[in-house]
């Protein structure tokens, strides 16, 4: 395994551990998007709360989550990654980013909510590469995907950081 050293951007703004891992560590800072909205409906979240094992009636019945305070069903907390890894991915495997996915493990996500996803949202996602880093002989990218309503308010961030592994 490589030391330190090696996490220096190569003359190309590449950042390398191995002839085989290169991150361009010029789209740190970058912004993609907005995209195209994605339309949340009850059979999306329905779908995906199933998926996950979320039990709350309010992400299936409109008469429950009504009485609970939301507009239309409610998306589980974890639902925004749907929208977010959409955009994430092609984001990250376009030439001009360079991330090899058949090498990625992801690392970690977390979500700031300014208010809940519910059914008949049309959130249009932003990602932004906030940071390309490497160490111990892995390459990692830290993206943000902002997702906003029609009105353009902020409903969530998306912060996800992707481990991408050397070739053995």
């Amino acid at each position: 395994m490589l030391g330190p050293a090696a996490a220096r951007p190569d003359a190309s703004g590449r950042v390398r551990y191995a002839e085989n891992v290169a991150i361009n560590a010029d789209a740190a800072g970058r912004s993609f998007g907005p995209f195209e909205a994605y339309e949340v409906t009850r059979l999306k979240i329905a779908e995906f709360a199933r998926a996950v094992d979320a039990r709350s009636g309010a992400h299936f019945d409109p008469a429950i989550a009504k009485a609970e305070g939301y507009d239309d069903v409610v998306a589980p907390t974890t639902f925004a990654a749907v929208i977010s890894q959409i955009h994430e991915f092609n984001v990250v495997t376009s030439p001009e980013v360079g991330v090899d996915f058949s090498k990625v493990v992801h690392a970690s996500e977390s979500f700031e909510y300014v208010r809940p996803i519910v059914a008949g949202d049309r959130l249009r996602p932003t990602v932004h590469i906030d940071n390309v880093s490497a160490r111990a002989g892995i390459s990692l990218i830290t993206t943000r995907a902002d997702l906003v309503d029609a009105d353009g308010d902020q409903v969530v961030s998306v912060m996800s950081t992707l481990a991408v592994r050397e070739t053995a």
